[in-house]
């Protein structure tokens, strides 16, 4: 429904982003969240990064997810989407619920997988099962060895 309450709105880029800030900054967490889903319908180009920053940055999982759909796929940098991974992994947010993590895991994200595995082993803490998905088997496999 939100989304087609934004797609109705004859705005688009700046403007447009402007009124999705303005809905998700006055919503609860079922109307951040879809806000946030509706994001890759909307002619925004870049514009809502900060909506997906904001969900980021929260401890909400749900929202966490949400901030990592389409959009955040086609719209956040590297480094950025890199980080948001592996909070995922920290927080407990399933892997497959972020868009394109296939096409955009990267030998980088391999390796900060795999470091935060040694240091959750040696904290005594467990490792999450989906972490293979972007570690690769082999450092997935190492990373549930005692």
């Amino acid at each position: 429904m939100r989304t087609l309450l934004l797609l109705a709105l004859p705005l688009s880029g700046r403007r447009l982003a402007a009124e999705a800030t303005a809905r998700y900054g006055g919503g609860d967490a079922a109307e951040r969240r879809g806000v946030l889903s509706a994001l890759p319908f909307l002619p925004l180009g870049d514009a809502a990064l900060p909506l997906v920053d904001d969900g980021l940055r929260t401890n909400d999982t749900r929202l966490i997810a949400a901030a990592l759909g389409p959009y955040a796929r086609a719209h956040l940098d590297q480094y950025r989407w890199r980080q948001a991974v592996l909070k995922c992994l920290f927080t407990g947010v399933p892997l497959h619920r972020v868009a394109g993590l296939q096409e955009r895991k990267d030998a980088e994200l391999a390796r900060m997988a795999a470091g935060f595995a040694a240091e959750r082993r040696a904290a005594g803490r467990t490792v999450p099962d989906d972490l293979w998905l972007v570690a690769g088997e082999q450092s997935a496999a190492r990373a549930y060895e005692h």
